[in-house]
């Protein structure tokens, strides 16, 4: 029983310095935290104007506000692995867009990151396209030098180690090109927003 007790005083102590810390936060921080969580309902489909959120807010305050909102959009801008993350990256988008005012280099930048993702879907698409169609053809020689033919048996190169192997290195290599692609531009939207 003194382990619990000893383990639930470490416990409570642990809560008041976490709680002691958390009153020291200067304003700033909590109002850019407050545009942080204001953004999540944008991005869930909940709120559908961020200007609104924005105008809510006093007018000392919409600058920090803004800011909190816009490093959650950016930080929401990704590689596109499957159709949901591309939703969501275009979704963020839009809302920098709408933060962001008809500025034309704000535009210019959202515009390259919404065309560098989906460059990005069909580059992957198209290399692993031409991976399958080159596995297939080796698979498709090998058995014909053993006697057999392709028709005889059902060739998924996807199933392949060595498809495998060469599809995780070439999304690797492409992973990186359009990640570094997307940050340069993610870094001058950053700045943008200070």
């Amino acid at each position: 029983m003194a382990e619990i007790r000893s383990t639930l005083d470490m416990v409570m102590e642990r809560a008041a310095r976490m709680a002691a810390r958390a009153e020291d936060v200067p304003a700033d921080q909590e109002t850019e935290q407050r545009g942080m969580r204001l953004v999540v309902d944008f991005l869930a489909g909940k709120t559908a104007s961020l200007t609104e959120l924005l105008e809510q807010e006093t007018a000392s305050e919409q600058m920090t506000v803004r800011r909190g909102m816009a490093k959650v959009l950016i930080r929401n801008i990704v590689l596109p692995r499957d159709e949901v993350l591309m939703a969501g990256s275009l979704t963020a988008i839009s809302g920098l867009l709408e933060l962001g005012g008809p500025a034309s280099a704000m535009n210019t930048l959202c515009t390259e990151l919404k065309q560098i993702l989906e460059q990005y879907s069909q580059h992957k698409e198209q290399i692993k396209q031409q991976l399958e169609d080159a596995m297939r053809a080796q698979l498709s020689q090998k058995l014909q030098e053993q006697g057999m033919t392709a028709e005889q048996t059902a060739i998924d190169p996807t199933m392949h180690p060595r498809f495998r192997e060469e599809w995780a290195r070439a999304q690797s290599d492409l992973n990186a090109q359009y990640t570094q692609a997307i940050d340069q531009r993610k870094e001058i939207l950053q700045q943008r927003f200070s």
